[in-house]
């Protein structure tokens, strides 16, 4: 079996991504590509050198078969990925945009990912690895996914692995407010590292100040909040620090989605190679930077020499700046 560095697990599904601009109704090409937050991070972490695998189940059909070619094209480990011959896979229709975000239309409700239950969990797969990476989606799946979930949280908490989460909040999945938020925050307590965009913390604390954003999760046990702010960078509060770290200027962008997965594998690989926080968050904020430049989810995602490039790069051009500023 092939090391593992970082297990996550989710729902994967086809997408289908526009030609050409315009309402989906009337785009009659498409492109087929792999969408999935976790599948997303997965990727991207392979991408990194890093051994990842990814837990799940698919339908057997065409569009679960995509789905495992593709991840194992990318390197990532899919032992764990079950084959369900009574429930499809999910899919999805994703809009091309000139400016904003994309209009995606999903087709996922009864898939074979919602069915994945917590008596499927194979804990030697998991505990392989290091770290967990976990988003919030797979809690508001189904009642099934949602066990599985706090089941692998909890199997990982136990044994003293790292966790990262991602709140990746999906309103449109839950039956209540009350219930997306509740749910969403009892898993962040139990990791050690938090990552909530600006505004998801709001809605899942109340908070508007990114500091209050931190404290709220801080004073309930979690080591490091990290809170993105989109191309502003990121703030950053620790025991031992509190920082805004900046983002990396893009003169256009092409897709936003992609950009918070692309943000996490820079810290959990940050985290996984000893760096300090200040220089997981730059290389999240770089990643992020590279996602949105790119159609599709993953597609911006760099491997080691293309984010030293881009590092530098932008590094050298804010030194030029400032010297001749001065």
């Amino acid at each position: 079996m092939t090391t593992i560095d970082v297990v996550t697990f989710g729902e994967a599904m086809s997408m289908f991504m526009a030609q050409t601009p315009g309402p989906i109704h009337k785009v009659t090409g498409f492109t087929q590509a792999l969408a999935g937050a976790e599948t997303n991070v997965a990727i991207g972490l392979a991408r990194l050198g890093f051994g990842s695998g990814w837990a799940s189940k698919v339908g057997q059909d065409a569009f679960g078969a995509f789905v495992l070619a593709a991840l194992q094209k990318e390197g990532v480990n899919t032992d764990h990925v079950l084959l369900d011959q009574q429930h499809p896979t999910g899919f999805q229709f994703k809009s091309k945009v000139t400016e904003g975000d994309p209009y995606v239309q999903y087709h996922r409700k009864g898939s074979a990912a919602s069915h994945l239950t917590e008596e499927e969990i194979n804990p030697a797969y998991f505990l392989q690895a290091s770290h967990l990476h976990m988003s919030g989606i797979p809690l508001a799946l189904s009642s099934k996914m949602r066990a599985f979930s706090l089941a692998v949280l909890s199997t990982m908490k136990k044994a003293d692995k790292t966790i990262s989460f991602d709140p990746n909040l999906r309103p449109s999945l839950w039956t209540s407010e009350e219930e997306m938020i509740r749910v969403t925050n009892e898993a962040a307590y139990q990791a050690d590292v938090v990552l909530p965009g600006i505004e998801e913390g709001k809605r899942l604390t109340g908070h508007d100040d990114p500091a209050e954003i931190a404290n709220f999760y801080r004073d309930r046990g979690v080591p490091c909040v990290i809170v993105k702010l989109g191309c502003k960078g990121a703030y950053v509060k620790t025991d031992a620090e509190e920082i805004v770290v900046p983002g990396y200027e893009v003169k256009k962008v092409v897709d936003t989605v992609g950009a918070g997965d692309g943000f996490a594998v820079g810290i959990v690989s940050g985290l996984l190679e000893g760096l300090p926080i200040r220089e997981c968050v730059q290389r999240g904020n770089a990643i992020g930077a590279l996602a949105v430049q790119y159609a599709g989810d993953h597609e911006g995602y760099p491997d080691r020499l293309a984010l030293a490039k881009f590092m530098e790069k932008f590094e050298k051009e804010v030194a030029y700046h400032e010297n001749t500023a001065r």
